[in-house]
């Protein structure tokens, strides 16, 4: 029964518009404190390899680099081969982008005029 209640809300997220799904998947994206963690590590240091990455957080090498597909996944982060290592880097006109209509859906929430009584 618990997998079929997932399997229809998972469905049923289909259901709401492009613009609300995207945002959800850039939530999802950022859920985690370790890509947390390496966003801010990519903010401070411009460029890094993976294993540079490892060395400075409390992670092994193999769950950053699942953390990193992530990010890269959603369009946060772009890598670069640089022999044997990946040069990581921000992206910044996606994380713009993201930014931009995470805070525009905020704003129309923040701004709504409810007073809730309890």
């Amino acid at each position: 029964m618990f997998a079929t209640l997932i399997h229809a809300t998972m469905n049923k997220s289909e259901e709401f518009d492009d613009r609300l799904q995207e945002l959800a998947r850039f939530a999802r994206a950022i859920s985690h404190p370790a890509r947390f963690a390496i966003l801010e590590y990519l903010a401070e240091t411009r460029t890094c390899t993976s294993g540079d990455i490892s060395q400075n957080l409390p992670l092994s090498r193999t769950t950053v680099s699942q953390h990193l597909k992530e990010l890269k996944e959603m369009g946060l982060i772009h890598g670069e081969i640089d022999g044997l290592k990946i040069n990581y880097c921000l992206c910044s006109e996606n994380i713009h982008r993201y930014l931009d209509e995470f805070n525009t859906f905020f704003r129309k929430v923040r701004d709504a005029a409810v007073k809730c009584e309890i």
